[in-house]
């Protein structure tokens, strides 16, 4: 690799933070370079570096809105490449407690899509902007720095040939957007700084997926079925259409606590079998598999508290799941990583190397009431460790009455649904308002609105 000649950001994966980071720093840096282990270029399936690629992903309301403000156009070429958003709750069947709320137009998309499809998409966009490059299938080694670790200089990297030489790429600013891996908190602590802290929820999740043909639409003008895991119905699924016309459909079962669906064709339509919602069971139960069932493990939502550091490097920055990895139910990560993204570049503004600690404060802004709202919810487990406060049992009180009184009234519905599309603050649900339109509809119906038992248990 030539020696730097022009100013240069060097962004360390190519996942779709990546690809956000990159997009934003070329309207400073003249060369943006993009390093992955993976090959990127025309790969249109799943990546070894991404292992939850294969399972069912969506981009909620708020990361919908930024990507189309980053890349106007970009949900036509997401239609183009057979993806179909719809509306976050019209075109959704969503299932809490095993009861379905009340429909409701909320205006806000949701675009169910598999991972490499919206990778794909965003990555042809970016590969377009004038000054992106793309290294691939090539390790990261470590940082490059100043004799006195104040600053980062760039980042040793390796093809991943090991016959080759480790290479060194100069840079200005380096930003790491590695995931859960990100060798981050490593490479400070051998520079002489503190690693961050780190908030964890043990979750013992599972995603395990299949694709099937199934011979008859189950969907209709709805885009997917939810089955949403509650902790009185732990077991749930995300069910939706594949891009095309010839009946192909993804369904990703999840499990927590060690639950985990199986991947054997008998215990994965078993376990279909036991959700609360027996149209997944009906659609799939003589449908025809194209592949094998996969499973993907999650051990534990993990946040790394950089804004808390002291000391940081000048010209480092980390963004992404390297910086809060989120229990993938509740479909907040590729949307926070399109707010950081929009940090970044106000930060930009400023200057083309952000200050590190003020940056890490920005985001942890932004990052606090995603992560409350997804381990609250998680504390709701009794299985789940953690420091259940008062205010913790309160809301997730609540939060179970008010999806019970939602299935009667849609307006509760659009409330949940701005809340989960990261559009309003979970504090929104604790409107005087909507206070009593839970309890005068959860006193209302009585028996009515408690949950039914499980299919299988109704079975057996």
């Amino acid at each position: 690799m030539p020696e730097q000649l022009v100013p240069r950001a060097v962004v360390l994966g190519g996942s779709l933070a990546g690809l956000l980071a990159a997009n934003v720093l070329s309207e400073v840096y003249p060369e943006v370079l993009v390093v992955d282990r993976d090959e990127l270029a025309g790969v249109e399936g799943p990546r070894r570096g991404v292992p939850h690629g294969r399972h069912a992903h969506g981009l909620v309301a708020r990361g919908q809105q930024i990507l189309e403000q980053q890349f106007p156009g970009l949900l036509a070429d997401m239609e183009v490449a057979g993806i179909r958003p719809g509306d976050f709750s019209g075109n959704i069947r969503w299932y809490f407690n095993g009861m379905r709320l009340s429909p409701a137009q909320t205006g806000l998309l949701s675009v169910p899509c598999t991972r490499p499809v919206i990778e794909r998409v965003v990555r042809s966009r970016v590969q377009k902007v004038g000054g992106i490059r793309f290294l691939e299938q090539h390790d990261i080694i470590g940082l490059e720095t100043t004799p006195d670790a104040g600053r980062v200089t760039g980042v040793r990297v390796q093809p991943r040939n090991r016959n080759a030489d480790v290479e060194v790429l100069h840079a200005d600013l380096v930003i790491d957007t590695t995931g859960r891996g990100s060798r981050t908190p490593v490479w400070l602590e051998e520079l002489g700084y503190s690693r961050p802290t780190e908030d964890k929820v043990a979750v013992n999740l599972a995603y395990t997926t299949r694709h099937f043909r199934v011979p008859r639409d189950p969907f209709g003008s709805d885009i997917a079925v939810i089955a949403a895991a509650t902790p009185s119905h732990p077991r749930g699924a995300f069910y939706y259409r594949l891009p095309g016309d010839d009946g192909r459909v993804e369904l990703s079962l999840t499990g927590v606590l060690g639950d985990h669906p199986p991947t054997d064709p008998e215990g994965f339509l078993d376990f279909v079998r036991s959700l609360p919602v027996p149209e997944i069971y009906e659609s799939v139960r003589e449908a025809e598999p194209i592949d094998d069932a996969v499973m993907f493990r999650f051990p534990a939502s993990v946040r790394r508290r950089y804004e808390r550091l002291t000391r940081f490097p000048r010209g480092l920055l980390v963004i992404g799941d390297a910086v809060c990895s989120f229990n993938p139910v509740y479909a907040q990560g590729m949307a926070v990583a399109a707010i950081e993204s929009r940090i970044l570049a106000e930060q930009l503004r400023k200057g083309p190397v952000p200050e590190p600690r003020e940056f890490f404060r920005e985001i942890a802004r932004q990052i606090d009431s995603p992560w409350d709202f997804a381990a609250t919810a998680d504390l709701g487990y009794a299985g789940v460790k953690g420091d259940r406060t008062p205010k913790v049992r309160m809301i997730n009180a609540y939060v179970a009455r008010l999806q019970r009184a939602a299935v009667h009234d849609p307006s509760l519905t659009e409330a949940l649904m701005r809340v989960a599309g990261l559009i309003d603050e979970p504090t929104a649900l604790l409107r005087p308002d909507r206070i009593l339109r839970t309890l005068r509809h959860s006193r209302a119906r009585g028996s009515r609105a408690s949950a039914p038992a499980p299919l299988h248990a109704a079975r057996d």
